[in-house]
């Protein structure tokens, strides 16, 4: 079954708070291989102009995939998510993400299509911090493989 379109604007509520931590930083710049002693070595990231240590561009992921299974999970939108494959993700930034943010999304449907049989729905996560100033925006695009009208 298709999803349906009258979701698209739908907001959900903010997330609980994420406290980024340098060793969460770290971890993840580990992870993704980046060696970069801003992620690391609070005196590097001071050099660069920054309080603290800072994340690297694509960890709001983190947050964002966390405020996003709002949406995934949401029984009135019924995504059958062992169909669903990631296909988009960018960051707009307003400042880096650093070490002692605490950070919450706000996750809206911006729009659902469908596509040669597949349903595509492209969500914003508005990420601040708990005192409201925006950090990043994180955009995102799922496919539902084989959901669309006529397809089983």
């Amino acid at each position: 079954m298709p999803l349906d379109p009258k979701f698209i604007g739908r907001t959900y509520p903010p997330t609980a708070p994420y406290e980024v931590g340098r060793e969460k930083i770290r971890e993840f710049a580990d992870a993704i291989g980046d060696a970069n002693p801003a992620y690391r070595d609070p005196e590097a990231a001071r050099k660069l102009g920054h309080p603290d240590v800072i994340a690297p561009v694509t960890f709001p992921i983190v947050i964002s995939l966390s405020a996003a299974e709002q949406i995934v999970m949401d029984p009135e939108l019924g995504l059958d998510y062992s169909r669903v494959v990631h296909a988009d993700q960018r960051f707009a930034y307003a400042r880096p993400v650093r070490a002692g943010d605490r950070l919450v999304a706000v996750v809206t449907v911006e729009n659902i299509k469908t596509m040669a049989g597949n349903d595509i729905i492209t969500t914003r996560a508005d990420i601040a911090t708990e005192d409201g100033e925006h950090v990043v925006t994180a955009h995102s695009t799922l496919a539902a493989r084989g959901t669309a009208e006529g397809e089983s």
